[in-house]
């Protein structure tokens, strides 16, 4: 293999490693190291080092055990040069336990550790989910400020302010008990929604199975802690969604609403676990958001199609739970498919300041007005709409409504 192609091999290598394994490797590295920052800038490092290293000696049998190693030399040099205390000490003691083995230790999976330190109660509910997700599914910045509808440097700032909110905090890199998990409990849920969510409909290029990884984490959830309904109630909402994934883009390419879906797609098995961990969840009676979400996910499949009244009432009830512009959108919408169509667009002129830049609000509304017959509104609604899809299944399915208003 001639030498350039050698060096993009050896690249295509780390970026593979690095897409699947960051989140262990930076959840080992920061339980070790005791710092987001030392596991970050050491990681980096190691990373760096293994171009050349690799180019030069062919990939290692472990690679992640390989980067394990030379972070934590990367991160020894650094505590030595910040000088003594007791944290160093620990930390180096520890690391030169681990170098010293004849045989580098399996890397164990600290990512649930990692997530409850990123949803400390000490941070503000969006820097803690934003910072699971740079930390522990290695999404970029540029892509958690489009989760957010943020630009990237405002969320590049929030990420910083968090990692020195934990440092100078103290905050201990620990899972709590299952007593004290109410305070972390929804923003930890909510972390783990927003990782299925991203990989639900994933960028063209994007091979991290993003799904798996928030199902994972989410039977992780409750295998520690079960009988939570939050937490059942959460995996079913994932389950249900997830069951509709091989039908959500058509043979064109196109988005297409669960209620317009082909059924013979759904995967059965995981509807029917979705729909038996829901059950599970509201015998328990103590119902919160990701019940009652679940729930609606479970209406929109009622056979033969979905059950908008009942739908109605679930985002009614969800309301005073979280009053936020995204909900209050749902259910404009739910209002609309239930013959209140004056009553939905009232509700989305309130919302055109915060919704300005979602896409969703602009179809949605371009939809409602269709209904009530405000066909030259609608249109415009759906150019806006087009304008701002970042997909192009999405793309696609707009741009036939708007063709099919005529």
């Amino acid at each position: 293999m001639s030498a350039p192609a050698q060096a993009i091999a050896v690249v295509q290598a780390l970026e593979t490693v690095l897409r699947h394994d960051r989140g262990r490797l930076m959840a080992a590295l920061t339980h070790r190291l005791g710092s987001f920052q030392r596991a970050e800038d050491a990681l980096q490092e190691a990373s760096l080092s293994a171009l050349s290293h690799w180019a030069r000696d062919g990939l290692p049998q472990s690679p992640q055990g390989w980067l394990i190693r030379v972070a934590f030399r990367k991160a020894l040099d650094q505590l030595r040069a910040e000088g003594r205390d007791a944290e160093r000490e620990a930390a180096m003691h520890l690391v030169n336990e681990l170098l010293g083995q004849d045989e580098p230790e399996p890397i164990p999976d600290e990512r649930l550790r990692l997530i409850f330190t990123c949803c400390h109660p000490a941070l503000e509910l969006k820097s803690r989910v934003a910072l699971t997700l740079r930390t522990v599914c290695g999404l970029s910045t540029s892509e958690i400020a489009r989760l957010f509808l943020d630009n990237e440097t405002t969320m590049g700032q929030r990420l910083t302010r968090a990692k020195t909110k934990i440092a100078s905090a103290g905050i201990a890199y620990t899972v709590p008990p299952p007593e004290h998990w109410h305070d972390r409990l929804q923003a930890v849920l909510t972390t783990v929604y927003l990782i299925f969510t991203t990989g639900y409909t994933p960028a063209p290029d994007e091979t991290r199975d993003l799904c798996g990884e928030a199902l994972f984490l989410a039977r992780l959830l409750d295998a520690l802690c079960p009988a939570q309904p939050e937490i059942e109630g959460a995996l079913a909402l994932m389950l249900l969604t997830n069951a509709r994934r091989a039908a959500r883009v058509n043979a064109s390419g196109a988005t297409v609403p669960p209620a317009e879906q082909d059924r013979k797609l759904w995967n059965r098995d995981e509807e029917a676990e979705g729909r038996q961990r829901l059950e599970a969840a509201l015998r328990r009676k103590r119902a919160g958001p990701f019940q009652i979400k679940a729930a609606i996910s479970a209406c929109q499949m009622a056979e033969p199609g979905p059950d908008w009244p009942q739908i109605l009432q679930l985002y009614t009830a969800l309301l005073p739970l979280e009053p936020t512009p995204v909900v209050r959108l749902n259910h404009a919408v739910a209002l609309s498919e239930n013959g209140l169509v004056a009553a939905a667009l009232a509700t989305l002129q309130d919302l055109r300041e915060p919704l300005a830049d979602f896409q969703p609000f602009h179809a949605a509304r371009a939809a409602v007005l269709s209904m009530a017959g405000q066909i030259e509104a609608a249109r415009q609604a759906y150019d806006q709409a087009i304008a701002l899809a970042n997909q192009e299944s999405d793309h696609l399915f707009l741009a036939g409504r708007l063709q099919g208003l005529g």
